[in-house]
Parts: structure tokens; sequence; C-alpha cells
């Protein structure tokens, strides 16, 4: 199935997952990255999933901005490669991977976060929701709530790690972090606003707003072909 079906410069397989456990998508990311440095002419991706609750940082984060002792944690603690502080992943929140050679559109990091922004604002304006950025920090807010969190790391121009964006998830996970080291700001759900909003519909607008941003034409890929 072709979604966005008119004249791209890129092509993007998109595998939409249900509930992956975290270091399951890691090493995911890690190996579709490993083969695109290797091979740059192979597809981008973009992977939109969920993940069971677990708490990420970047390596040397500020551990005062867990409230928790993570040897003692209820839920798995990972500290990975990507930039921003701690946050928290659980089901209801859409987790968006993409694996993109940035050379196939500009080799501008802070473009990139501005574009992986703007995938979400559109998303939320679909709703009728008016998302905004909060300069200088990354991701977006939403009426002083912010609802998507974004980190990355690229490597030789391939992108991984990605965005992050609350749609109806159990919220008092963040209660035991400081999310994204950000301690004046909440954060906040889509479901605040939209009580009946669901991950599988917001998955599809996701979608569309990244093939637009991006210019691209998206693929879908079976679950049952998950690889390169």
């Amino acid at each position: 199935m072709l979604l966005n079906t008119s004249s791209h410069q890129h092509q993007v397989l998109l595998y939409n997952q249900g509930v992956v456990k975290y270091q399951e998508a890691l090493t995911w990311q890690q190996s579709l990255l490993a083969e695109r440095v290797n091979n740059p002419s192979l597809n981008d991706v973009l992977i939109l999933l969920e993940h069971p609750p677990v708490y990420t940082l970047k390596q040397g984060s500020n551990p005062a901005f867990l409230k928790f002792d993570p040897e003692q944690s209820e839920y798995d603690v990972f500290k990975i490669e990507r930039g921003g502080e701690v946050t928290y992943h659980c089901p209801g929140q859409i987790v968006g991977y993409p694996i993109l050679n940035l050379r196939r559109y500009r080799q501008d990091l802070h473009w990139y976060l501005r574009q992986l922004e703007e995938v979400l604002i559109n998303t939320l304006k679909s709703y009728g929701l008016q998302g905004e950025r909060i300069p200088p920090f990354t991701g977006v807010w939403l009426e002083g709530c912010k609802v998507a969190a974004i980190g990355i790391k690229v490597s030789r121009w391939i992108t991984m790690h990605g965005f992050a964006l609350n749609v109806c998830p159990d919220m008092t996970g963040f209660e035991r972090i400081v999310p994204c080291g950000i301690a004046d700001k909440p954060v906040g759900s889509l479901a605040q606003w939209i009580p009946s909003i669901t991950t599988n519909e917001v998955r599809n607008r996701i979608a569309q707003s990244f093939a637009a941003v991006f210019n691209v034409e998206l693929i879908n890929v079976e679950t049952t072909e998950k690889g390169t």
C-alpha cells in the first residue's frame, strides 16, 4: 500500500508496529543504521510503535532528573546515545524512529529537529490543536504543556532515535522524573483535549504529516517483513 503517491524524490519504508520492548527496538535501529552507514543507497525507514513502561536517558545525563534509584526501579532504565535528558515511554505514547540519510534532504541537524517538530505540529493541527515550539527547547507544547519530546543521534548523516508524542498514556510515570530536564513546564497528553483519541488514528496522521513535511513517499511494510 502506498501513501502520498504523488511525485516525490525519495521513498521511505513505514513499519507500523504495536508495543515493542525498548531493547528490541534499539537493537533494530542500530542494525538499520549500521546497514545504511555501510550502504547509503538503502531506503530510508520510519518506525512507529509504542513501548512498555521504560525510562531512557542520555549518557552523562544529570542524575538529579531521576526521582528514584535506577537500581531499584520498577521499570527498565536505559542509558543511550541521543540528545536530550531523561524521558518516559509507555503504551498510549507513539514513538517514531526515522532512519534517514540526511544527505538526501539537508545536512543540518537543527533543520532536521525543526522538521520533526513540524511533523508533530501539523499532526496536532489536523485535530484543530495549536502546537508550538518554545525556544531554546526542543519538542512541541500545547497550551503550555509539553506533549512531544525529541532526541536524536546521527552517524555519518544517518539518523536514529526520534520523537515521542503523548496521545493517551498513563501519565503517572512522568511524576518520577524531571522530563527532559525541564522542571518548570508540565507534560501533557492529547487525551486532555480529546478524551476519545486513540493511538491508531494518530499514527496515520503522523505518517501523513511526515510524508508531507519531508516530501517523501511512504511504503507500508508488513510486520512479517521486518528487516532492511
